[in-house]
Protein backbone atom coordinates (compact mmCIF):
# COMPACT_ATOMS: atom_id res chain seq x y z
CA UNK A 1 0.00 0.00 0.00
CA UNK A 2 1.58 2.96 -0.53
CA UNK A 3 0.56 4.66 1.69
CA UNK A 4 4.12 7.02 1.48
CA UNK A 5 4.07 10.29 3.20
CA UNK A 6 6.09 11.31 0.50
CA UNK A 7 4.72 10.45 -3.41
CA UNK A 8 4.91 8.12 -5.23
CA UNK A 9 3.99 7.03 -8.74
CA UNK A 10 0.54 5.92 -8.83
CA UNK A 11 -0.90 3.59 -10.77
CA UNK A 12 -2.27 5.09 -14.37
CA UNK A 13 -5.43 3.22 -13.71
CA UNK A 14 -6.53 4.53 -10.26
CA UNK A 15 -6.44 8.21 -8.95
CA UNK A 16 -4.87 6.46 -6.19
CA UNK A 17 -1.54 6.51 -4.36
CA UNK A 18 -1.95 3.35 -3.32
CA UNK A 19 -1.43 -0.36 -4.69
CA UNK A 20 -4.36 -2.22 -3.26
CA UNK A 21 -7.58 -2.88 -4.23
CA UNK A 22 -10.79 -3.50 -2.67
CA UNK A 23 -11.85 -6.94 -2.85
CA UNK A 24 -13.19 -8.64 0.36
CA UNK A 25 -14.09 -11.95 -1.71
CA UNK A 26 -14.25 -15.03 0.87
CA UNK A 27 -12.75 -18.53 0.19
CA UNK A 28 -13.25 -21.18 2.06
CA UNK A 29 -10.02 -21.52 3.65
CA UNK A 30 -10.59 -17.26 4.68
CA UNK A 31 -13.24 -18.54 7.54
CA UNK A 32 -10.09 -19.54 9.54
CA UNK A 33 -11.07 -19.69 13.14
CA UNK A 34 -8.77 -17.12 15.05
CA UNK A 35 -8.06 -20.36 17.52
CA UNK A 36 -5.93 -21.59 14.23
CA UNK A 37 -3.10 -19.57 15.37
CA UNK A 38 -2.15 -20.46 18.66
CA UNK A 39 -0.98 -17.85 21.29
CA UNK A 40 2.60 -18.69 20.86
CA UNK A 41 4.09 -18.76 17.82
CA UNK A 42 5.83 -22.82 16.91
CA UNK A 43 9.82 -22.93 16.01
CA UNK A 44 8.76 -23.65 12.31
CA UNK A 45 6.45 -20.60 11.94
CA UNK A 46 9.23 -18.71 13.67
CA UNK A 47 12.23 -19.98 11.11
CA UNK A 48 9.57 -19.33 8.48
CA UNK A 49 9.65 -15.72 9.56
CA UNK A 50 13.19 -15.57 10.30
CA UNK A 51 14.04 -16.34 6.49
CA UNK A 52 11.35 -14.26 4.60
CA UNK A 53 12.05 -11.39 6.57
CA UNK A 54 15.84 -11.53 6.14
CA UNK A 55 15.57 -12.52 2.42
CA UNK A 56 13.14 -9.51 2.47
CA UNK A 57 15.93 -7.01 4.11
CA UNK A 58 18.34 -8.52 2.03
CA UNK A 59 16.39 -7.85 -1.26
CA UNK A 60 15.61 -4.20 -0.49
CA UNK A 61 18.74 -3.36 1.46
CA UNK A 62 17.15 -2.34 4.35
CA UNK A 63 19.71 -2.26 7.55
CA UNK A 64 16.99 -3.64 9.70
CA UNK A 65 13.56 -4.20 10.68
CA UNK A 66 11.37 -4.85 14.11
CA UNK A 67 8.47 -7.02 14.09
CA UNK A 68 5.88 -7.88 16.24
CA UNK A 69 2.98 -9.95 15.74
CA UNK A 70 -0.58 -9.48 17.91
CA UNK A 71 -3.10 -11.66 19.15
CA UNK A 72 -5.93 -11.38 21.32
CA UNK A 73 -4.63 -8.03 22.34
CA UNK A 74 -1.66 -9.62 23.53
CA UNK A 75 2.10 -9.56 21.33
CA UNK A 76 3.06 -12.88 20.64
CA UNK A 77 6.05 -12.90 18.70
CA UNK A 78 8.41 -9.82 18.52
CA UNK A 79 11.79 -9.62 16.69
CA UNK A 80 14.40 -7.38 15.83
CA UNK A 81 16.77 -7.87 12.90
CA UNK A 82 19.69 -6.10 11.74
CA UNK A 83 21.15 -2.60 12.64
CA UNK A 84 19.24 0.85 13.24
CA UNK A 85 22.12 2.37 12.71
CA UNK A 86 24.16 0.42 10.21
CA UNK A 87 27.68 3.04 10.18
CA UNK A 88 28.07 2.49 13.80
CA UNK A 89 27.06 -1.58 13.13
CA UNK A 90 24.52 -0.66 16.28
CA UNK A 91 22.21 -3.63 16.12
CA UNK A 92 18.39 -2.69 16.34
CA UNK A 93 16.22 -4.15 19.35
CA UNK A 94 12.85 -4.56 19.73
CA UNK A 95 12.56 -1.02 21.88
CA UNK A 96 14.08 0.76 18.93
CA UNK A 97 12.17 3.88 17.35
CA UNK A 98 11.65 4.47 13.94
CA UNK A 99 9.77 7.17 12.03
CA UNK A 100 6.05 5.92 10.94
CA UNK A 101 5.17 8.46 8.25
CA UNK A 102 1.72 8.47 7.19
CA UNK A 103 0.68 5.86 10.21
CA UNK A 104 0.28 9.21 11.86
CA UNK A 105 -2.84 10.03 10.23
CA UNK A 106 -4.96 7.48 12.24
CA UNK A 107 -3.62 9.98 15.36
CA UNK A 108 -4.87 12.59 13.46
CA UNK A 109 -7.95 11.20 12.11
CA UNK A 110 -9.01 9.78 15.76
CA UNK A 111 -8.57 13.36 17.37
CA UNK A 112 -10.86 14.66 14.46
CA UNK A 113 -13.35 12.33 15.27
CA UNK A 114 -13.07 12.22 18.88
CA UNK A 115 -13.84 16.36 18.52
CA UNK A 116 -17.29 14.79 16.59
CA UNK A 117 -18.12 12.66 19.45
CA UNK A 118 -17.48 15.97 21.73
CA UNK A 119 -20.06 17.87 19.47
CA UNK A 120 -17.52 20.26 19.03
CA UNK A 121 -17.95 20.01 15.38
CA UNK A 122 -19.33 17.68 11.83
CA UNK A 123 -17.45 15.25 9.41
CA UNK A 124 -19.55 17.23 6.81
CA UNK A 125 -18.92 20.78 7.52
CA UNK A 126 -17.38 22.44 4.63
CA UNK A 127 -13.40 23.32 5.74
CA UNK A 128 -14.24 27.06 5.34
CA UNK A 129 -15.90 26.64 8.81
CA UNK A 130 -13.30 26.29 10.84
CA UNK A 131 -10.77 27.48 7.93
CA UNK A 132 -12.10 30.11 5.51
CA UNK A 133 -8.77 31.33 3.82
CA UNK A 134 -7.48 27.94 2.97
CA UNK A 135 -7.34 26.56 -0.78
CA UNK A 136 -11.11 25.29 -2.04
CA UNK A 137 -12.42 25.60 1.54
CA UNK A 138 -16.21 26.14 0.83
CA UNK A 139 -16.04 22.98 -1.56
CA UNK A 140 -14.84 20.19 0.41
CA UNK A 141 -15.89 18.89 4.10
CA UNK A 142 -13.64 17.20 6.49
CA UNK A 143 -15.20 13.97 5.78
CA UNK A 144 -13.62 14.37 2.19
CA UNK A 145 -10.51 15.12 3.73
CA UNK A 146 -10.41 12.19 6.25
CA UNK A 147 -10.98 9.56 3.01
CA UNK A 148 -8.68 11.04 0.49
CA UNK A 149 -11.91 12.34 -1.60
CA UNK A 150 -11.38 15.80 -1.96
CA UNK A 151 -9.67 15.99 -4.88
CA UNK A 152 -6.68 19.21 -3.07
CA UNK A 153 -3.52 19.29 -4.93
CA UNK A 154 -1.01 17.32 -3.52
CA UNK A 155 1.40 19.53 -1.10
CA UNK A 156 4.22 16.98 -1.60
CA UNK A 157 4.30 17.57 -5.18
CA UNK A 158 7.23 19.27 -7.13
CA UNK A 159 10.88 19.02 -7.49
CA UNK A 160 12.20 20.80 -5.10
CA UNK A 161 10.38 18.45 -2.56
CA UNK A 162 13.60 16.76 -0.97
CA UNK A 163 14.86 19.58 -0.30
CA UNK A 164 12.00 21.36 0.88
CA UNK A 165 10.41 18.67 3.08
CA UNK A 166 13.90 19.55 4.91
CA UNK A 167 13.48 22.80 5.96
CA UNK A 168 10.98 24.18 8.67
CA UNK A 169 8.02 25.54 7.32
CA UNK A 170 4.63 27.52 8.87
CA UNK A 171 1.14 25.97 8.39
CA UNK A 172 0.67 29.19 5.49
CA UNK A 173 3.83 27.89 3.52
CA UNK A 174 2.78 24.52 3.10
CA UNK A 175 -0.60 26.05 1.92
CA UNK A 176 1.45 28.41 -0.33
CA UNK A 177 2.36 25.00 -2.26
CA UNK A 178 -0.92 24.92 -3.54
CA UNK A 179 -1.95 27.90 -3.79
CA UNK A 180 -4.15 28.57 -7.09
CA UNK A 181 -4.11 25.13 -8.33
CA UNK A 182 -7.39 23.61 -8.98
CA UNK A 183 -8.74 20.45 -7.65
CA UNK A 184 -7.83 17.41 -9.57
CA UNK A 185 -11.42 15.90 -9.86
CA UNK A 186 -15.04 16.99 -8.25
CA UNK A 187 -15.18 16.40 -3.99
CA UNK A 188 -16.85 13.07 -3.23
CA UNK A 189 -16.02 11.58 -7.20
CA UNK A 190 -12.56 9.68 -6.61
CA UNK A 191 -10.45 8.75 -3.54
CA UNK A 192 -6.84 9.48 -4.38
CA UNK A 193 -4.44 9.78 -1.35
CA UNK A 194 -3.58 12.89 -0.69
CA UNK A 195 -0.95 14.47 2.11
CA UNK A 196 -2.32 18.03 1.53
CA UNK A 197 -6.15 16.46 3.75
CA UNK A 198 -4.29 15.89 6.91
CA UNK A 199 -2.20 18.87 7.16
CA UNK A 200 -5.07 21.01 6.57
CA UNK A 201 -7.36 18.69 9.23
CA UNK A 202 -4.26 18.98 11.89
CA UNK A 203 -4.99 22.84 11.64
CA UNK A 204 -9.05 22.09 11.92
CA UNK A 205 -7.57 20.28 15.45
CA UNK A 206 -6.07 23.46 16.75
CA UNK A 207 -8.44 25.78 15.83
CA UNK A 208 -11.64 23.64 17.35
CA UNK A 209 -9.70 22.73 20.63
CA UNK A 210 -7.70 25.58 21.28
CA UNK A 211 -4.44 23.79 21.58
CA UNK A 212 -1.22 22.80 19.50
CA UNK A 213 -1.64 19.63 17.52
CA UNK A 214 1.13 18.36 19.46
CA UNK A 215 -0.37 18.63 23.16
CA UNK A 216 -3.75 17.51 21.94
CA UNK A 217 -2.44 14.02 20.34
CA UNK A 218 -0.27 13.92 23.63
CA UNK A 219 -3.12 14.48 25.78
CA UNK A 220 -5.89 13.40 24.24
CA UNK A 221 -4.30 10.17 22.17
CA UNK A 222 -0.97 9.13 23.54
CA UNK A 223 -1.20 9.20 26.87
CA UNK A 224 -4.81 7.69 26.68
CA UNK A 225 -3.41 4.85 25.14
CA UNK A 226 -0.35 4.51 27.17
CA UNK A 227 2.53 5.09 24.54
CA UNK A 228 5.61 6.34 26.71
CA UNK A 229 7.56 5.80 24.20
CA UNK A 230 5.85 7.33 20.85
CA UNK A 231 7.80 11.14 19.88
CA UNK A 232 8.24 13.30 16.75
CA UNK A 233 10.83 13.84 14.57
CA UNK A 234 11.72 16.96 16.33
CA UNK A 235 12.60 14.84 19.00
CA UNK A 236 14.76 12.67 17.21
CA UNK A 237 18.46 13.77 17.96
CA UNK A 238 17.75 13.59 22.11
CA UNK A 239 16.09 9.69 21.84
CA UNK A 240 18.01 6.75 22.73
CA UNK A 241 17.67 3.61 20.61
CA UNK A 242 16.84 5.67 17.50
CA UNK A 243 16.81 4.35 14.17
CA UNK A 244 18.77 6.11 11.16
CA UNK A 245 16.89 6.16 7.98
CA UNK A 246 18.48 4.73 4.76
CA UNK A 247 17.89 4.82 0.99
CA UNK A 248 19.88 3.55 -2.15
CA UNK A 249 21.15 6.13 -3.94
CA UNK A 250 22.86 5.08 -7.10
CA UNK A 251 23.83 1.98 -6.15
CA UNK A 252 25.13 2.80 -2.62
CA UNK A 253 23.11 2.38 0.85
CA UNK A 254 23.25 6.16 2.14
CA UNK A 255 21.96 8.31 4.65
CA UNK A 256 18.41 9.67 4.18
CA UNK A 257 17.73 12.94 5.03
CA UNK A 258 15.04 13.97 8.10
CA UNK A 259 12.38 15.28 7.24
CA UNK A 260 11.29 18.32 9.47
CA UNK A 261 8.71 17.73 12.08
CA UNK A 262 6.80 21.58 10.83
CA UNK A 263 6.82 19.64 7.07
CA UNK A 264 5.52 16.31 7.79
CA UNK A 265 3.24 17.28 10.96
CA UNK A 266 -0.11 16.07 11.02
CA UNK A 267 0.32 14.12 8.02
CA UNK A 268 3.44 12.06 9.22
CA UNK A 269 5.82 13.15 11.73
CA UNK A 270 5.42 10.62 14.95
CA UNK A 271 8.31 8.24 15.82
CA UNK A 272 7.39 5.05 17.63
CA UNK A 273 8.02 1.88 18.74
CA UNK A 274 6.37 -1.27 17.91
CA UNK A 275 5.14 -1.76 21.09
CA UNK A 276 3.46 1.85 21.27
CA UNK A 277 2.31 1.16 17.86
CA UNK A 278 0.51 -2.17 19.25
CA UNK A 279 -0.94 -0.49 22.28
CA UNK A 280 -2.16 2.34 20.00
CA UNK A 281 -4.01 0.04 17.78
CA UNK A 282 -5.52 -2.23 20.72
CA UNK A 283 -6.96 1.38 22.82
CA UNK A 284 -8.56 2.24 19.48
CA UNK A 285 -9.97 -0.89 18.25
CA UNK A 286 -11.39 -1.16 21.95
CA UNK A 287 -13.30 2.07 21.89
CA UNK A 288 -10.72 3.69 24.61
CA UNK A 289 -9.79 6.53 22.38
CA UNK A 290 -13.37 6.52 20.32
CA UNK A 291 -16.24 4.86 20.68
CA UNK A 292 -17.39 1.74 18.87
CA UNK A 293 -19.70 3.44 16.25
CA UNK A 294 -16.77 5.83 15.78
CA UNK A 295 -14.35 3.16 15.47
CA UNK A 296 -16.88 1.07 12.80
CA UNK A 297 -16.86 4.44 10.73
CA UNK A 298 -12.92 4.94 10.80
CA UNK A 299 -13.28 1.03 9.18
CA UNK A 300 -16.03 1.68 6.42
CA UNK A 301 -14.57 2.50 2.96
CA UNK A 302 -15.84 5.72 2.14
CA UNK A 303 -18.49 6.33 -0.24
CA UNK A 304 -17.51 7.37 -3.87
CA UNK A 305 -19.11 8.21 -7.39
CA UNK A 306 -17.03 6.59 -9.82
CA UNK A 307 -14.95 3.50 -8.80
CA UNK A 308 -14.15 2.06 -5.61
CA UNK A 309 -12.83 3.50 -2.40
CA UNK A 310 -10.61 1.42 0.21
CA UNK A 311 -9.61 3.84 2.86
CA UNK A 312 -12.35 4.84 5.60
CA UNK A 313 -11.53 7.60 8.18
CA UNK A 314 -7.79 7.10 8.74
CA UNK A 315 -7.65 3.76 8.20
CA UNK A 316 -7.44 1.73 5.07
CA UNK A 317 -9.91 -1.28 4.60
CA UNK A 318 -9.05 -3.55 1.39
CA UNK A 319 -7.69 -7.43 1.52
CA UNK A 320 -4.48 -9.43 1.08
CA UNK A 321 -4.92 -13.18 0.63
CA UNK A 322 -7.91 -12.75 -0.13
CA UNK A 323 -8.20 -11.70 3.04
CA UNK A 324 -10.08 -9.01 4.94
CA UNK A 325 -7.41 -6.33 5.98
CA UNK A 326 -7.28 -3.35 8.22
CA UNK A 327 -4.36 -0.71 8.48
CA UNK A 328 -1.84 1.87 7.03
CA UNK A 329 1.52 1.92 5.94
CA UNK A 330 3.73 4.62 6.13
CA UNK A 331 7.34 6.09 4.66
CA UNK A 332 9.15 8.96 4.97
CA UNK A 333 13.29 9.56 4.24
CA UNK A 334 14.57 6.45 4.56
CA UNK A 335 11.84 4.27 6.68
CA UNK A 336 8.88 2.32 5.56
CA UNK A 337 6.59 0.49 8.44
CA UNK A 338 3.15 -0.99 8.38
CA UNK A 339 0.86 -2.13 11.15
CA UNK A 340 -1.76 -4.17 9.37
CA UNK A 341 -4.90 -6.22 11.26
CA UNK A 342 -6.40 -9.39 9.80
CA UNK A 343 -10.26 -9.38 11.30
CA UNK A 344 -10.92 -12.53 10.39
CA UNK A 345 -7.79 -13.90 12.25
CA UNK A 346 -7.89 -11.96 14.56
CA UNK A 347 -4.07 -10.96 13.98
CA UNK A 348 -2.08 -8.18 14.08
CA UNK A 349 1.40 -7.56 12.13
CA UNK A 350 3.58 -4.61 13.04
CA UNK A 351 6.65 -4.31 10.81
CA UNK A 352 9.26 -1.53 11.02
CA UNK A 353 12.57 -1.04 8.45
CA UNK A 354 14.89 1.72 7.92
CA UNK A 355 15.21 1.83 4.09
CA UNK A 356 13.38 3.38 1.52
CA UNK A 357 11.63 2.01 -1.36
CA UNK A 358 9.36 0.77 -3.03
CA UNK A 359 8.27 -1.99 -3.17
CA UNK A 360 8.32 -1.40 0.78
CA UNK A 361 9.73 -3.56 3.06
CA UNK A 362 7.47 -2.72 5.67
CA UNK A 363 4.11 -3.98 3.82
CA UNK A 364 6.51 -7.05 2.16
CA UNK A 365 7.23 -7.83 5.76
CA UNK A 366 3.48 -7.98 7.24
CA UNK A 367 2.30 -9.76 4.29
CA UNK A 368 5.44 -12.42 4.16
CA UNK A 369 4.34 -12.74 8.22
CA UNK A 370 0.54 -13.27 7.10
CA UNK A 371 1.85 -16.38 4.43
CA UNK A 372 4.14 -17.72 6.95
CA UNK A 373 1.34 -18.09 9.57
CA UNK A 374 -1.33 -19.17 7.41
CA UNK A 375 0.44 -20.82 4.45
CA UNK A 376 -2.87 -22.95 3.81
CA UNK A 377 -4.22 -19.42 2.90
CA UNK A 378 -1.70 -18.71 1.00
CA UNK A 379 -1.74 -21.41 -1.33
CA UNK A 380 -5.12 -21.15 -2.10
CA UNK A 381 -4.62 -17.37 -3.04
CA UNK A 382 -2.30 -18.76 -5.31
CA UNK A 383 -4.05 -21.38 -6.96
CA UNK A 384 -4.59 -20.29 -10.82
CA UNK A 385 -8.15 -20.24 -12.49
CA UNK A 386 -9.71 -22.41 -14.93
CA UNK A 387 -9.60 -21.77 -18.95
CA UNK A 388 -6.22 -20.21 -19.03
CA UNK A 389 -4.91 -18.93 -22.42
CA UNK A 390 -1.32 -19.92 -22.37
CA UNK A 391 -0.46 -17.80 -25.74
CA UNK A 392 -2.27 -14.58 -24.04
CA UNK A 393 -0.60 -15.65 -20.83
CA UNK A 394 3.29 -15.53 -23.13
CA UNK A 395 1.65 -12.10 -24.07
CA UNK A 396 0.96 -10.80 -20.88
CA UNK A 397 4.04 -11.91 -19.54
CA UNK A 398 6.21 -10.34 -22.61
CA UNK A 399 4.49 -7.61 -21.96
CA UNK A 400 5.17 -7.06 -18.49
CA UNK A 401 9.30 -7.34 -19.08
CA UNK A 402 9.13 -4.71 -21.78
CA UNK A 403 7.43 -2.15 -19.29
CA UNK A 404 9.73 -3.21 -16.87
CA UNK A 405 12.76 -2.89 -19.38
CA UNK A 406 10.86 0.72 -20.34
CA UNK A 407 11.37 -0.58 -23.95
CA UNK A 408 9.98 -2.12 -26.50
CA UNK A 409 8.07 -2.51 -30.02
CA UNK A 410 5.08 -2.58 -28.04
CA UNK A 411 3.62 -4.10 -31.05
CA UNK A 412 0.79 -5.85 -29.09
CA UNK A 413 -0.63 -2.94 -27.89
CA UNK A 414 -4.02 -0.69 -29.10
CA UNK A 415 -2.70 2.02 -31.13
CA UNK A 416 -4.17 4.68 -28.65
CA UNK A 417 -1.56 2.78 -25.72
CA UNK A 418 1.32 2.54 -27.69
CA UNK A 419 1.14 6.21 -28.40
CA UNK A 420 0.89 6.69 -24.87
CA UNK A 421 4.18 4.22 -24.13
CA UNK A 422 5.94 6.08 -26.94
CA UNK A 423 5.10 9.71 -25.12
CA UNK A 424 6.31 8.86 -21.61
CA UNK A 425 4.09 6.36 -19.84
CA UNK A 426 6.93 3.80 -20.90
CA UNK A 427 9.07 5.42 -18.98
CA UNK A 428 6.99 6.07 -15.84
CA UNK A 429 5.60 2.12 -15.78
CA UNK A 430 9.40 1.14 -15.84
CA UNK A 431 10.07 3.55 -12.77
CA UNK A 432 7.67 1.79 -10.78
CA UNK A 433 7.91 -1.81 -12.18
CA UNK A 434 11.48 -2.33 -12.40
CA UNK A 435 12.44 -2.56 -8.56
CA UNK A 436 9.73 -5.37 -8.25
CA UNK A 437 12.70 -7.53 -9.92
CA UNK A 438 11.81 -10.85 -11.98
CA UNK A 439 8.75 -12.52 -10.83
CA UNK A 440 8.96 -15.91 -9.33
CA UNK A 441 5.24 -17.12 -10.02
CA UNK A 442 3.06 -15.62 -12.96
CA UNK A 443 -0.28 -16.92 -11.70
CA UNK A 444 -3.75 -16.93 -14.23
CA UNK A 445 -6.65 -15.52 -11.85
CA UNK A 446 -9.11 -14.96 -14.50
CA UNK A 447 -11.39 -13.37 -17.26
CA UNK A 448 -13.96 -11.03 -17.32
CA UNK A 449 -15.46 -8.44 -19.79
CA UNK A 450 -16.15 -4.58 -19.09
CA UNK A 451 -17.23 -2.74 -22.30
CA UNK A 452 -15.32 -3.20 -25.16
CA UNK A 453 -12.70 -5.38 -23.52
CA UNK A 454 -12.00 -8.51 -22.64
CA UNK A 455 -9.88 -8.75 -19.83
CA UNK A 456 -7.04 -11.61 -18.31
CA UNK A 457 -6.40 -10.90 -14.79
CA UNK A 458 -2.74 -12.41 -12.98
CA UNK A 459 -1.26 -12.39 -10.00
CA UNK A 460 2.83 -11.62 -10.42
CA UNK A 461 4.54 -12.83 -7.48
CA UNK A 462 8.60 -11.41 -6.80
CA UNK A 463 9.43 -13.11 -3.22
CA UNK A 464 8.26 -13.06 -0.46
CA UNK A 465 5.72 -10.94 1.07
CA UNK A 466 5.93 -9.09 -2.60
CA UNK A 467 2.97 -9.28 -5.17
CA UNK A 468 1.00 -7.30 -8.26
CA UNK A 469 -2.12 -7.89 -9.61
CA UNK A 470 -1.91 -7.04 -13.35
CA UNK A 471 -4.73 -7.04 -15.86
CA UNK A 472 -4.28 -6.57 -19.90
CA UNK A 473 -7.81 -5.28 -21.95
CA UNK A 474 -7.87 -6.55 -25.36
CA UNK A 475 -9.90 -5.25 -27.75
CA UNK A 476 -12.00 -6.88 -30.81
CA UNK A 477 -9.02 -6.81 -32.99
CA UNK A 478 -7.22 -8.43 -29.75
CA UNK A 479 -4.57 -5.61 -29.13
CA UNK A 480 -4.13 -4.91 -25.68
CA UNK A 481 -6.12 -1.77 -25.38
CA UNK A 482 -5.74 -0.91 -21.53
CA UNK A 483 -3.67 -2.48 -18.53
CA UNK A 484 -4.32 -2.24 -15.03
CA UNK A 485 -2.30 -2.98 -11.80
CA UNK A 486 -2.88 -2.97 -8.13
Amino acid sequence: MVRYLLPAIVPFAREAAVLRSFVLATSLLGLVSASALADSLGPDQIRRIDADVTAILDRTRAPSAVVAVVRNDRIVFRKAYGFRDSERRLAADVGSLYEIGSITKQFTAAAIVQLRDEGKLALDDKLSNFLPDAPHADEVTLRQLLSHTSGLPEYLDGPDIEEAATRPATFAQLMARIAGKPLVFAPGSKMAYNNTGYILLGRVVEVVSHRSYRDYVRTHLLDRAGMKRTFTVADESRLAGMAIGYQVRQGTLQRAPTIHDSFGWAAGNLVSTVDDLASWSTALARGKIVNKKSYEEMTTPAPVSEGTSDYGLGLFVDSVRDQPRIGHTGGSFGFTTADEFFPKQNLRVIAFTNGSSDPEPGEMITNAIFDDLFPEIAAAARKAASGENPEITTQTRALFEELQRGSGDYSTLGGKLAAKMKNGLAGRLADRFSPFGSPTRFIYKGARSEGNLHWHDYLIEFGPGSQLKFSIGLDEAAKIASISYG
